[in-house]
């Protein structure tokens, strides 16, 4: 009988390598479903092969061919974690991945890994607060500057903000769609950027958060990204109890997130690994329907009376240099909206305070619909003005659109608009 060990993941798509891709059920007793590996430490069958072992986690030797080193301890590896990274690593095409206990955690250590004290990032804009605070605040203390840049700059102007100040380009940090206006970065326009600052001894990478897409509906690394970062928090956990983060890519760039992430120590847990591979195998489900929700809740918005604008990948027309990238760089639309009330902070607080089949909370991708109001929540750190110029102003609310009947978020909106 042959076995799901046997399985090509070259021959299938990854909606159907969810459930079984990187688990042998006789490793545990013949389950089905990988167990959760709820361990701190492995054990060893000799002291010969612990010693091999922690020879190739220090990289005091190099494993043998085909070899997979026994396992250690659950900072270095465990075998639910090893799993949820190699079917997460099959949905954006990539050859490896490394999970983390937050998206933060992911991204911080990205920007770690590969900059250096003299270097300069460029980050785009908007972007989300955390991210946003950290290049901004953080990483100017340990001397790694920043300039930024939005979709209106090209690369020649980009490239004179990086020469302006003095330092080396050490990685182009993209984050697109922008939260949360969905605005369009061009990420083969950041590519060749990246390749124009690198040397033969040194590469600068392309990073790209690609939360707001996910894997379903944008694949970065096809059109000239080096590494790819999630909160995995959002769609990749997609039910709202979760806390992680990930990083993928080539092993040349993320075997240095890795290593990092060996020594800071911020690595997911074995229960979050396991819940993470529960929610990989409906991503496919649960974000066509949002999507699909998301189409019907923009259409909506967009003819009513109280609503100066929507900003909805769906509703790019063509004509529109937005249009042309989303046609070449995504794969769907997604399920984030962002629209602007008449009147400001008032009337965008009246409004969420008004719904009701709505949470109000911030964080996105969940099956349960999501409503907040970035200028005074996830974006204020940016500042009013900073965020107005971005068009983040004090009445847009954001909404991520979960699974609920698509009528009954449309009716909930219906009636929280009436208290505008």
């Amino acid at each position: 009988m042959a076995k799901w060990s046997d399985i090509d993941p070259a021959e299938m798509q990854p909606e159907s390598l969810m459930m079984t891709y990187g688990f042998r059920p006789e490793w545990s007793e013949g389950a089905a479903s990988p167990p959760i590996f709820q361990t701190s430490t492995f054990v060893f069958p000799s002291a010969a092969v612990g010693a091999h072992c922690f020879e190739i986690a220090y990289g005091l030797a190099e494993p043998l061919p085909d070899e997979h080193p026994d396992l250690i301890y659950s900072r270095l590896n465990n075998p639910g974690m090893e799993m949820a990274e190699d079917r997460l690593a099959l949905w954006d095409r990539a050859d490896t991945a490394a999970l983390f206990s937050s998206g933060m955690a992911a991204i911080t250590t990205t920007l770690w890994s590969h900059l250096r004290p003299g270097d300069v990032v460029a980050a785009s804009s908007p972007i989300y607060g955390g991210t946003h605070h950290f290049i901004e605040t953080v990483l100017p203390q340990y001397g790694i500057g920043c300039i930024r840049f939005d979709v209106h700059d090209d690369a020649e102007v980009i490239a004179d903000r990086i020469a302006a100040t003095g330092l080396r380009l050490g990685m182009v940090y993209v984050e697109t769609p922008a939260n949360p206006t969905n605005d369009l970065i061009d990420l083969q326009m950041c590519a060749g950027l990246a390749a124009r600052f690198s040397s033969p001894e040194r590469k600068v990478p392309l990073a790209v958060d690609n939360t707001f897409l996910g894997p379903l509906f944008q694949h970065p690394l096809e059109h000239g990204a080096d590494i790819v970062v999630y909160s995995a928090t959002k769609y990749l956990g997609g039910h709202g109890d979760l806390i992680a983060g990930a990083a993928l890519g080539s092993h040349a760039m993320i075997d240095p997130i890795r290593a990092m992430r060996t020594f800071v120590g911020n690595m997911t847990n074995p229960f979050t690994a396991w819940l993470l591979m529960r929610s990989l195998a409906t991503l496919g489900l649960r974000m066509e329907r949002q999507a699909e929700n998301a189409r019907k809740v923009a259409d909506f918005l967009r003819d009513h009376p109280k609503v100066k604008s929507v900003n909805y990948l769906g509703h790019l027309a063509a004509g529109n240099s937005q249009f042309d990238l989303f046609q070449r760089q995504c794969l769907g639309a997604g399920g984030m909206i962002s629209f602007e009330i008449a009147g400001g902070r008032p009337e965008a607080f009246r409004f969420l305070d008004a719904l009701r089949l709505f949470k109000l909370a911030v964080s996105l991708g969940s099956v349960d619909s999501l409503a907040e109001h970035p200028a005074s929540m996830t974006h204020c750190e940016a500042g009013p003005e900073a965020n107005a110029a971005k068009g983040i102003t004090e009445g847009l609310v954001r909404l991520s659109i979960g699974v609920e009947h698509p009528n009954d978020l449309i009716a909930d909106i219906r009636r929280a608009l009436e208290a505008v």
